[in-house]
């Protein structure tokens, strides 16, 4: 956490620095951080399979990805957990755990409830084919579960803030490297072990015993709770008296509220491309054909990317609008508390700095975020399906295993400032090493080569960001301040990891039009077998398909020098606690 007038850290050995990943935070973080990854593949991704074998409607399938809007605003109910202590729980394991250990519970009832529904959906369904039960209560139990899904990501994301205020405010800034390392690495041992224990489970006891199974290995993040030392932290200011009556409140409440739901489909469909969330929230306002509308304008060409971004534009507004502080009651009292006061604060101990810091923020992750549609990539260069799963699951979680404790390890030897600009160096650097297939085609050692250098350089970047970013919270707002920092440096990337498939499939389309022959002349030498299957498959030339990638890893490179570029502004300005300072002379 920042602190101007905090002592400065010296510089540590290498030892010394590898050490700190064998403390007793480190090993409780490693829990705490598998506790965090469980939930959140379950409900988007390994949910599919099952929806899938129950017959389920791919658009129904795609709308489930939506349920991870939920940790991308967190923010507006960071300050629950800021302020609120639950009773009972708060007086054994005092604030950060209590909250931590409530919504483990939440997960694990949620799952449960999630697994128990499965029977009856997949009976519905198939009944709704053969005509003995009808489609509405079909949707209707659809409908269960994914509000089932829906509130178990809400416990998911609240136990994030809970981790990530706790790791801030019980390590000192030196070791947020080690912490962010040692989460980084539960997160993605339970990547691992929710997207293939499920699925080898279902096939044997079927998919209710296996998702039964995932709520008790919840049991790894409760034993780190119980493991965890208690953190240090200050009460936030509390809430003004009520002053206006209870009807007015309750009034604004759900003004606000309804709002928020709204800016939030909003902000669904646009990241989606689906006007499904628009279709379920307009019928309530009389507007039920505006989301076809909406719909029909987000696929058109060429301007259908700009109206997508657009959309989510508009939902971000509408959700600023609702949280506005604009009335002297408890509710805006509240919400100025979860935006106005914590950006207050920040920039009361940052000063002009602030800005650049909050840009940076927002910039320094998209190269990796926008590089979503790889497996898309590596399908039309001409790689089997076998040869991508061999490359990016074992050996990609390897290679970011390595990657994540090697950015850890830059973070406590060589201080958080020289770490996040290695960071914004690699990530570019990696985005561009992809250009290499375009060339080589389907050459196995070259795809090898490149998921090493991009999941090492992303585990470098993340987890150096992450270390940074704790250290821009003050006590009174760990939680809130955090959240905020992670929503902003994920809603970007996710807008325009929305509009990257746009961008390949108009520059292929242009340059298969002749438009773009000085690029094409690029490509005159690529391997004969590259984009051998989009060719068959789609009709267009290999060099169309090798301009559209070029014109995608460039820009996601150019994206990637913008963050070098406000790092390295940021590192120059040296803002208060940003990096460890070199002792003093005696």
């Amino acid at each position: 956490m920042s602190d101007s007038n905090a002592a400065p850290a010296p510089k540590r050995s290498t030892w010394e620095a590898l050490a700190v990943f064998l403390e007793r935070r480190s090993l409780v973080m490693l829990a705490l951080g598998f506790s965090a990854g469980l939930p959140n593949l379950l409900l988007y991704d390994t949910i599919s399979a099952w929806m899938r074998q129950a017959k389920l409607p791919l658009d129904v399938i795609t709308l489930f990805s939506l349920v991870t809007i939920t940790y991308a605003i967190k923010f507006l109910w960071a300050p629950i957990v800021d302020r609120v202590k639950i009773p009972g729980l708060y007086q054994l394991f005092g604030k950060r755990r209590s909250w931590m250990l409530f919504a483990q519970i939440g997960i694990v009832f949620g799952i449960w409830l999630i697994a128990g529904n499965m029977p009856a959906v997949s009976a519905a369904v198939a009944g709704g084919v053969e005509g003995a039960v009808q489609p509405e209560p079909n949707m209707n139990l659809i409908g269960v579960v994914a509000i089932l899904a829906v509130m178990t990501a809400m416990f998911g994301a609240t136990q994030d803030i809970a981790i990530d205020a706790w790791r801030i405010e019980v390590a000192a800034v030196e070791r947020q490297g080690a912490m962010a390392a040692a989460y980084q690495w539960g997160y993605r041992l339970a990547v691992v072990v929710s997207g293939a224990a499920p699925l080898l489970l279902a096939s044997r006891v079927g998919w209710t015993a296996a998702y039964s199974a995932m709520a008790f290995v919840m049991a790894v993040g409760v034993i780190g709770v119980l493991l965890a030392p208690r953190e240090k932290s200050i009460e936030p200011k509390p809430l003004p008296p009520q002053t206006t009556p209870a009807w007015a409140e309750a009034l604004e409440w759900i003004a606000r509220i309804a709002l928020m739901a709204f800016g939030a489909c909003f902000i669904g469909a646009g990241l989606s491309g689906k006007p499904e969330p628009l279709s379920f929230m307009f019928p309530f306002v009389g507007l039920e054909g505006a989301a076809v509308s909406f719909g029909e304008a987000w696929v058109a060409k060429p301007w259908g990317a700009v109206w997508q971004v657009l959309a989510v534009a508009v939902g971000l507004a509408i959700v600023a609008f609702a949280t506005y502080p604009m009335f002297k009651s408890r509710p805006s009292a509240y919400f100025a508390g979860t935006l106005k006061e914590p950006l207050e604060d920040f920039f009361k101990r940052y000063g002009n700095v602030g800005a650049l810091i909050l840009a940076m923020i927002c910039v320094y992750r998209i190269a990796d975020f926008v590089l979503n549609l790889m497996t898309a990539f590596y399908v039309d260069v001409g790689f089997s399906l076998d040869e991508i799963a061999g490359a990016r699951k074992l050996f990609g979680v390897i290679m970011s295993m390595i990657g994540i404790g090697f950015g850890g390890w830059l973070v406590a030897r060589f201080g958080l400032m020289r770490a996040l600009l290695v960071g914004a160096v690699v990530q570019p650097l990696s985005n561009l090493a992809f250009s290499g297939l375009i060339f080589t085609g389907p050459w196995l050692p070259g795809l090898y080569a490149c998921i090493a250098i991009d999941n090492i350089s992303a585990g470098i970047a993340g987890t150096a960001l992450i270390a940074y970013m704790s250290s821009l919270t003050s006590l009174g707002f760990t939680a809130t301040q955090y959240a905020l920092f992670s929503s902003l440096y994920a809603l970007p990337g996710k807008i325009l990891a929305a509009i990257s498939g746009r961008i390949v499939e108009g520059a292929v389309a242009a340059a298969a039009a002749g438009e773009s022959n000085w690029l094409r002349g690029w490509f005159g030498n690529i391997a004969p077998d590259a984009f051998a299957h989009a060719v068959q498959e789609y009709g267009k030339p290999a060099e169309a398909y090798a301009v559209g990638y070029m014109t995608f890893f460039i820009y996601s490179g150019v994206i990637g020098v913008l963050a070098f570029i406000f790092a390295l502004s940021v590192m120059r300005k040296q803002p208060p606690a940003a990096e460890p300072a070199k002792p003093a002379p005696a």
